[in-house]
């Protein structure tokens, strides 16, 4: 099984010690997003991770304890974008942390295994075509010899986000300025020797050199283990979403980056209250098991198929 670290909130940056905690105890807890009170116990035995998958916007805090991952295979989502702290408040400064990070980072685990993720992608009266090419054509110059792919995505806009974002006088962004906009996204990127795909966005895209991503991917994962994965697409992701199964053992309303774009938080308030509830011991994220909660094991086994494969 692939574990992803996750969706939900960004563990590297706020919960590290956490995770490793837990992956020394062999086993995680996590609620089901629809109903809290089901918990599953998720086991973290090298026999049957296949991969973990890490989503960041800063790894920090989780370089110097890369080694502990050595009975495991993963890879980072990297989120690395041009806004500001108007938009992303507690998120470190990019050119003087955040871009030494990514380096850092790719230089300890490889090129392979950390993708650039910028996005999403919104225009406002700061946040123009003209500064979104100038930027991302900054940072694909200091990137792109430790990443081999950028994924974009552009904004979509769900209840919360749309009223996270009031404020930021976002401008209309329909398909065809979309599509514009991506067109020289990617000359830059293939300038750069950089790939390109879209998080689950069903704007075609492929003539301009834009593929579809699977953010969880066992095509990557394939080639970094050696081995094919026999794994299925992830029925609990949008339509558009490529990514293959896994299990996320983050929880929403956590993060407090306080990132006005999020889908997984309500609202600052709410992530901060929980993270205050955040003890790192603990099998939760956060919180404790109350007693009218029902915890029940997670069937885990490994997808990997180790045995030769021959085309008939």
């Amino acid at each position: 099984m692939i574990i992803s670290a996750s969706r939900r909130t960004d563990i590297p940056a706020y919960y590290a010690k956490w995770f490793f905690n837990r992956l020394k105890a062999g086993y995680v807890l996590t609620r089901n997003p629809v109903n809290p009170h089901q918990i599953s116990r998720v086991s973290l035995r090298p026999d049957v991770v296949d991969a973990i998958v890490f989503w960041t916007k800063n790894p920090l805090p989780m370089l110097d304890a890369l080694p502990l991952l050595h009975d495991y295979m993963y890879y980072f989502q990297f989120t690395l974008t041009a806004y500001g702290p108007d938009v992303e408040p507690q998120i470190p400064d990019k050119e003087a942390c955040l871009i030494p990070a990514f380096q850092r980072l790719a230089q300890t685990i490889g090129p392979d295994r950390v993708v650039w993720r910028y996005d999403p992608i919104f225009l406002s009266e700061a946040y123009t075509p003209a500064y979104h090419l100038r930027r991302f054509a900054e940072f694909a110059a200091r990137l792109h010899p430790y990443t081999r792919k950028c994924t974009i995505s552009f904004l979509d806009q769900y209840r919360n986000t749309a009223k996270n974002m009031a404020g930021l006088r976002l401008q209309a962004f329909p398909p065809a300025e979309q599509r514009a906009l991506a067109k020289e996204l990617v000359q830059i990127a293939h300038r750069y020797g950089l790939e390109m795909d879209t998080c689950a966005e069903e704007l075609e895209l492929t003539p301009y050199g834009v593929q579809h991503a699977r953010c969880i991917d066992d095509r990557l994962l394939t080639r970094l283990l050696h081995c094919p994965l026999a794994i299925t697409k992830d029925k609990n992701q949008r339509l558009a979403c490529g990514c293959v199964e896994s299990i996320d053992i983050g929880a929403y309303h956590t993060c407090p980056g306080g990132c006005r774009y999020c889908y997984a938080n309500d609202g600052p308030g709410a992530a901060l209250c929980n993270a205050a509830a955040h003890v790192p011991s603990s099998p939760l994220l956060f919180g404790a098991p109350d007693p009218d909660d029902r915890i029940t094991e997670r069937e885990m086994r490994s997808y990997r198929v180790d045995q030769l494969q021959f085309d008939l």
